[in-house]
């Protein structure tokens, strides 16, 4: 299952995470948003130990989505080392994500 991170976990989840951190910004009133929400769900299962799969609640998590300059929703980073390496705006077929995946293990 996708974890989900907020303001308060964030650093020590993400940032001081040794792994590829996958997080899907979303808003439970987005729609885009519901219909890939399965596909984290399926990609955390997929990466289950190799990879720290989660969401972020942009209206419960309102600093976050300052801090990362997310305008759109939803929209997924990719995070190594603290750093983002890689983004993904709107609902995407999961291959696609899985490439980007793949590309910064």
């Amino acid at each position: 299952m996708a974890l989900e991170f907020t303001d308060a976990n964030f650093e020590t989840e993400v940032l001081n995470s040794d792994k590829l951190t996958v997080i899907d910004f979303w808003a439970e009133w987005c729609g885009p948003c519901r219909a890939i929400g399965p596909v984290i769900e399926e990609l955390s299962k997929d990466y289950a130990g190799k990879v720290n799969i989660g969401k972020v609640n942009v209206d419960h998590n309102p600093q976050l989505s300052v801090n990362y300059g997310i305008t759109s929703i939803p929209a997924i980073l990719f995070v190594k080392g603290g750093k983002v390496v890689d983004k993904q705006v709107g609902a995407v077929p999961k291959s696609v994500l899985e490439k980007k995946i793949q590309a910064n293990l």
